[in-house]
């Protein structure tokens, strides 16, 4: 039997919930799918979707999703973390605007063990899959003699002649050096560790029997080859294996002649301790991101290059815009008045990165001056001798005291590091340069933004996410990129990017007093404390009120949790709110319309998290600003 989404309720989506689960060990969750549909291309496809429903959260984090339709049964690998929780699998369908559509499974199973190990004793074949090549490829060999040209008298995993195992032979080789190659299924959740596996190889001329690690943008790495000693006994093979982001192996064989012989393969398996005896450090990309809201953490400065970057920190006022991190914390600026002398250069180096992985950088800029600034800002790196040098990146002109978000992907066989180098070229050229909030993660940012998306959290890059408008119309929150119309009111940019989407309220659509609304969808009830961190706006003299609301199901009193009145920074401030309800919940966002047009509220990267906040926020001061609010403090 299968199971098929019912294609009579228009526009709902259709969820099947496994009972409680536990998983104390690495776990594999199999899926076998199909999406058949008759027309090409639709608007809305169908999808698929798998969620993680863990116990305390109030939000289904998105394990996979696919819309490819197919004409044959498909197979979904997904590996599930060891946890101490328990949790639930969700399967959602989506059939669409399409009405021919039908989403179908056939099987879900859950195993102990990574997706990657196999034996090759169901028919499944854990998800692996042969690259089809008109001459040589991989088949299943064993099992009942009849029907199979079994080239072994027996597998590996059963030492039988009923066991099954994957072979290559040479006899259909019609060119020089054909390849065959067998794929696993794509890591999606980082490992390290060490991969086994059994092999045989029978072979007349030479046979090249490799595995490489292929990455999703396609580079492939080698890690094993077989020495040339015959094997006419199945062998052992172990080798170190690192997938910090997803991965496929593939296992190749390749033939010079067809008179090459055979390689067999069994029993894949998967432990995460290296084989070798090295106790693998494994590299954490977070030592090597700062918000500077302590100190550098682990970049630091040259003595010889002197004071080049300076950490400061902005108290809230409505002239001088603060950090990226809260709005009120510590950011580094150069070419300041102690350092502004015409050629000068101010190098922050970074810490030391291993060779050999693929990372992404990202980080925060902002520029203040009145010329063109191209070029006062760069990124290079060095490698380890400070011998090579490698410019990555270099600011062209954007918009002045706006953050702005720089991403830079990048792969070096050596190991080196990332430094910034500011450049005050001549006296006109030198306007200040701000850096806040580096932060490394491994693989390349293109495979970062396929990634799925975080639960909870919401960008507004896209839509509204989990959030809706209690009423649409003149007194509503409207999703805008760049400056509101109003001068000296609103944002000039988001905060997520500098270039992206936030939520306001266009007060010049509005009269005093008037509300707006920002809903969110009905949300999980937990046990204990959740944290809610937003970004707010609040600039411009007639500025009104922003609050936040609790509101319980089946409650009418709506509980404040957060306020703010007036006119607060020209800066994007982070708010924090610590709260709980066992009960499914709803979090509003009001905005009131102050006595001005220059009452613009606008927010942004709304993020929910189990557990307390980790940290407190500051009582709000009262507005009114002595001019001393508005000098740096070094």
């Amino acid at each position: 039997h299968y199971i098929s989404v019912d294609t009579s309720y228009e526009g709902e989506k259709a969820v099947l919930s496994s009972p409680d689960l536990y998983s104390e060990e690495w776990s594999c969750v199999r899926l076998i799918y199909q999406i058949a549909t008759t027309s090409d291309t639709s608007p809305d496809p169908a999808r698929l979707n798998l969620y993680l429903r863990q116990e305390g959260e109030s939000f289904d984090r998105l394990l996979w999703s696919t819309k490819e339709p197919s004409d044959s049964w498909l197979i979904a690998s997904l590996d599930l973390m060891n946890g101490t929780n328990k949790y639930k699998l969700v399967l959602e369908g989506e059939i669409g605007q399409d009405k021919s559509t039908s989403i179908a499974v056939f099987e879900i199973k859950i195993t102990s063990g990574y997706c990657i190990e196999c034996d090759f004793e169901e028919n499944h074949l854990c998800g692996y899959v042969n690259r089809w090549n008109p001459n040589v490829n991989w088949f299943v060999g064993g099992g009942n003699i009849r029907n199979s040209q079994s080239i072994l008298p027996k597998d590996h995993t059963l030492n039988s002649a009923l066991g099954h195992y994957m072979y290559v032979d040479s006899v259909y080789v019609k060119h020089f050096q054909e390849v065959a190659q067998l794929i696993s299924p794509k890591t999606t959740a980082p490992i390290s560790g060490c991969l086994s596996f059994y092999y045989q190889l029978k072979q007349e001329s030479s046979i090249v029997f490799t595995v490489y690690l292929r990455d999703m943008s396609g580079f492939y790495e080698e890690i094993w080859k077989t020495d040339s000693a015959l094997n006419a006994d199945w062998a052992l093979a172990e080798v170190d294996f690192n997938a910090p982001y997803p991965m496929e192996v593939i296992f190749e064989v390749a033939f010079n002649s067809a008179k090459g012989g055979y390689v067999a393969l069994d029993d894949i398996s998967f432990s995460p301790v290296y084989c070798s005896n090295q106790t693998g450090t494994i590299f954490n990309p977070a030592n090597a991101g700062c918000n500077f809201e302590e100190d550098l953490c682990n970049f630091y400065q040259d003595h010889k290059d002197g004071p080049g970057w300076s950490r400061v920190k902005v108290k809230r006022n409505v002239y001088r815009a603060g950090d990226h991190t809260t709005g009120f914390g510590y950011y580094l600026l150069a070419n300041t008045k102690f350092t502004s002398q015409p050629g000068y250069i101010g190098r922050l180096y970074g810490p030391i990165l291993p060779g050999n992985l693929q990372f992404c950088l990202r980080f925060y800029y902002a520029l203040y001056g009145f010329f063109k600034m191209s070029g006062i800002l760069a990124v290079y790196i060095f490698e380890e001798n400070h011998v090579v040098q490698e410019k990555i990146w270099s600011v062209l002109d954007s918009p002045k005291g706006v953050w702005t978000q720089a991403e830079i992907s990048f792969k070096k066989p050596m190991p080196c590091k990332v430094v910034f180098v500011s450049w005050c070229k001549s006296f006109w050229d030198c306007g200040l340069v701000a850096l806040d909030d580096v932060s490394l993660s491994l693989g390349s940012c293109q495979a970062a933004d396929l990634l799925l998306p975080t639960p909870g959290e919401c960008t507004f890059e896209k839509d509204e996410c989990m959030f809706t408008q209690k009423k649409r119309g003149r007194g509503s929150w409207h999703r805008k990129r760049g400056p509101t119309p109003t001068s000296y009111t609103g944002p000039k940019g988001d905060h997520t990017t500098g270039v992206g989407y936030y939520m306001y309220i266009e007060a010049s659509n509005m009269v005093y007093g008037q509300r707006a609304y920002l809903v969110s969808r009905s949300l999980r009830g937990t046990s204990g404390k959740q944290c809610l961190t937003f970004f707010y706006h609040m600039y411009g003299a007639g500025t009104g009120l922003l609050s936040v609301y609790l509101k319980k199901e089946g409650d009418d009193e709506e509980i404040p949790l957060w306020r703010r009145t007036g006119e607060q920074s020209i800066s994007w401030l982070r708010g924090l709110i610590e709260y709980e309800s066992d009960t499914n919940y709803q979090i509003i966002f009001e905005a009131i319309r102050g006595v001005s047009i220059r009452s613009d509220t606008a927010i942004d990267d709304i993020l929910f998290q189990a557990g307390p906040c980790l940290e407190v926020e500051e009582i709000q001061f009262s507005s009114g600003y002595p001019d001393s609010l508005n000098e740096i403090e070094y």
